[in-house]
């Protein structure tokens, strides 16, 4: 990298880019964009036009996380096996044959050239211009050597277009089909299965239990009426995976007189997924809302891979594919499974779940196969010069997979759309076809009768899903919010209801950090960007409010076996900050034991007063008390076998992989820096997923003004300056200023730029 020091204006940049008329000849290229970086190694790409921004942002992502995006290229090209043997694990610790059998299904040349060739030319732009640039940046470090992360090397190639769709493909999967990976590739008929045992899926169940805790987020937008300053605050708090292909990337994006806007985004993406512009701020949290249907299929009689439909018999489509696997002695062998699929789309099983016998099977139908309109979605995002526009991007292209919107402007006006794409089943469909309440995570509609298809909308971007209109939608002058709870709550003074369950369900309890929001933004009291703050990093355990007093008046009279545990809770500062105490691993462990015997809550849930019930512990009661006492048994087992030491600080046991201490903690104790870990060395937890791109927006009489970090830092590679420098950061509590106008950028203390050009092959600087 080549420092400047004169920086450029964006004006005399962009025509420092343009080429010679001449070089029309050779679009193909003509790729160039600017790269500054500021602190913590945040790249700000200026372009002329779409072709160059990509080129700039797959260049820039190269140079932080080469080896993680090649080996997300290469799981969704399905050649994990080929390279690291059948056995091997995912990032996400999904078998690698499994993994590979699902996507080579799902990303067919077929399915991915329709993708591509439905995209606008400005979209196309930035894809091509993303690989081009990853792949010069790919060159330059082969060149200088790999870094460690990717291994021999033998698997990391130059990528394309295709490969980004394929990305992205994955991405809509995620909120369905995704999660039926393994119960996909394993489905056999009976005539053919062998002896299959459930234990064999516990691992795939586990993951897919675990979505929601690993995606969750937060979200909260005050209006006029509320804000300080009159005029609009977002706090963006995405929960998303601290590895792997949801990890945010953070970035600033321009075309001069075009687009400019920050934020991050996830791996392979060409544009922002949450961020902000000089016009608004939006985030996203994970959505309540059914994506997917399975259909029951009621088989032929004479043949268990026929199916009945209206009393016709029709066969499913098999389709074959092929896998390329590495044995132990190094020889590759071709694997191959039969995939079965009948007209609502796959056939998936899963034992002593989703059985596949002689009278029925399970089809799984995701309406997000058929999104092709994402990427376009997110780039009108971030042109968007209105909530407004906005909005009306959103209800145009429904392109939003399986996310809430909340949005404000600098005027004021805040937003909560539950506008994603939703199979269109309604209430009386439901009740001719299915489960009326559509309770739990899956709806089985009856494959046996046409009419049990999903609707169609005229207004509806695409068949089968709910038009705009029929989605909830609310726009507020003091404050929207949500913390992955049905969209009925939004704001308690105007509770959104009345919509099909597989939309939102209402008077149901909410979440824990849900309630704790809510509690915070009651009143009338003006907010600032600190109180926004705050409700993060103040690493508060909402649920010790509601039980930690009952769980003392408990300790008083408890057996004294379990003394130490009353004396960790009586310590404890009723947070998951790094100085909180062994009681928070205590408190943790029974509450978890607890949440078997919902029984034990003093006040049950009331539907008509969500944001105060359920609450305190039954501890009077005979059978809650021995319940507690089992329970703080258990925990002092579990600390004994885990080796943490009884004067451990919670900085001490949860880390991130580098030992960086990590606060924050389990959702489900209502901690709104929701944090997910898991056992790793002796008396440590290992920090898998949680509080990711923490973003904070106030919008002033200047612009934007906005702070954040991302959570687990800019790079994935341990070699890097910028691999833990904002976990350390996060770790103190220290958020930092985003630069965003040329004025920020230039002010930064580690400023720095240089061009890039397809026509050179080198970085340089380039003067006014």
């Amino acid at each position: 990298m080549l420092p400047i020091s004169r920086p450029l204006t964006y004006a005399s940049l962009a025509a420092a880019l343009l080429l010679p008329s001449a070089a029309a000849q050779a679009a193909s290229l003509d790729a160039s964009a600017q790269i500054r970086r500021t602190s913590f190694g945040i790249p700000h790409i200026v372009a002329k036009d779409e072709r160059g921004l990509g080129y700039g942002i797959g260049y820039a992502y190269g140079q932080d996380n080469l080896c993680l995006l090649a080996n997300e290229v290469l799981t969704v090209n399905g050649q994990r096996s080929r390279y690291f043997g059948a056995d091997g694990k995912t990032l996400e610790q999904r078998d690698n044959l499994a993994s590979d059998l699902f996507f080579t299904w799902l990303n067919t040349p077929e399915a991915v050239d329709a993708f591509l060739r439905a995209q606008p030319a400005p979209v196309r732009a930035l894809l091509d211009g993303y690989a081009s640039g990853f792949n010069r940046v790919l060159a330059e470090r082969q060149r200088q050597g790999l870094p460690a992360e990717c291994g021999d090397g033998q698997w990391v190639r130059a990528i394309t277009s295709q490969d980004l769709i394929k990305l992205t493909r994955r991405l809509l999967a995620e909120g369905g089909l995704g999660q039926f990976a393994e119960a996909l590739a394993g489905a056999q008929p009976p005539t053919l299965a062998a002896e299959r045992s459930a234990t064999a899926f516990d691992a795939a169940l586990a993951q897919q239990q675990r979505f929601a805790s690993e995606r969750g987020s937060n979200a909260v937008a005050v209006g006029a009426q509320r804000s300080a300053n009159g005029q609009g605050l977002l706090l963006a708090n995405p929960h998303f995976p601290w590895l792997g292909g949801m990890r945010f990337y953070q970035m600033q994006l321009t075309i001069p007189g075009k687009l400019d806007v920050m934020g991050a985004a996830l791996p392979g993406l060409p544009v922002v997924n949450i961020g902000f512009n000089q016009h608004l701020a939006w985030t996203h949290t994970v959505d309540t809302s059914k994506h997917f249907t399975l259909y029951r299929l009621q088989l032929d009689p004479k043949d268990p891979i026929r199916y009945l439909q209206d009393g016709k018999s029709t066969a499913m489509k098999q389709h074959t594919v092929s896998v390329m696997v590495k044995g132990v002695d190094g020889t590759l062998k071709q694997v191959q499974r039969q995939i079965y699929s009948s007209s609502y789309g796959p056939v998936v099983q899963w034992p002593g779940r989703l059985d596949w016998d002689n009278q029925a099977a399970y089809s799984l139908r995701d309406a997000n196969l058929d999104n092709t309109r994402v990427l376009q979605q997110w780039y009108r995002i971030n042109s968007a010069d209105s909530l407004a526009a906005l909005k009306g991007s959103i209800e145009q292209l429904q392109g939003i997979p399986w996310v809430n919107t909340l949005a404000v402007d600098a005027a004021g006006k805040a937003l909560y759309l539950n506008q994603s794409v939703v199979p269109y089943v309604d209430q009386q469909l439901l009740s001719q076809c299915g489960n009326p309440a559509a309770q739990g995570p899956l709806v089985v509609l009856d494959g046996s009768r046409s009419a049990c298809q999903w609707k169609s909308d005229a207004e509806a971007a695409q068949a089968g899903i709910f038009p705009a209109r029929l989605l909830p939608s609310l726009q507020r002058g003091d404050f929207v919010q949500n913390s992955n709870d049905p969209a009925w709550m939004a704001n308690p003074a105007q509770p959104l209801t009345g919509f099909s369950p597989l939309i939102s369900r209402s008077n149901e309890p909410l979440s824990l950090r849900g309630r704790f929001a809510l509690a915070r933004l009651q009143g009338t009291a003006k907010l600032g960007i600190d109180d926004l703050q705050r409700m993060v990093l103040d690493d508060e355990v909402y649920l010790a409010q509601l039980v930690l007093p009952d769980l003392l008046h408990w300790c008083k009279t408890a057996p004294t076996d379990v003394e130490a545990v009353c004396s960790s809770l009586a310590a404890w500062n009723g947070k998951a900050d790094l100085d909180s105490g062994l009681g928070l691993v205590h408190f943790q462990t029974m509450l978890e034991a607890l949440n078997e015997h919902p029984h034990s809550w003093r006040v049950a849930f009331d539907p008509a007063d969500p944001q105060h019930t359920p609450r305190g512990l039954a501890v009077e009661q005979a059978e809650v008390s021995n319940w507690l006492h089992a329970a703080a048994q258990a925990s002092l087992q579990q600390v004994a076998q885990a080796g943490i030491p009884a004067d451990s600080r919670w900085g001490q046991i949860q880390q991130s992989v580098d030992g960086t201490p990590v606060p924050g903690g389990p959702q489900q104790l209502g901690i709104y820096n929701a944090m997910y870990s898991v056992p790793h060395d002796t008396g440590k937890r290992l920090v898998v997923s949680g509080t990711s791109y923490l973003q904070l927006v106030s919008f002033t009489d200047q612009g934007p003004q906005a702070r954040g970090l991302l959570a687990f830092s800019q790079s994935s590679e341990a070699g890097s300056a910028h691999a833990s420098d904002q976990t350390k950061a996060f770790a103190a509590k220290q958020l930092a200023a985003l630069p965003f106008t040329e004025a920020q950028i230039k002010a930064d203390p580690q400023y720095r730029q240089y061009v890039i050009s397809e026509q050179n092959s080198q970085a340089v600087a380039r003067q006014p």
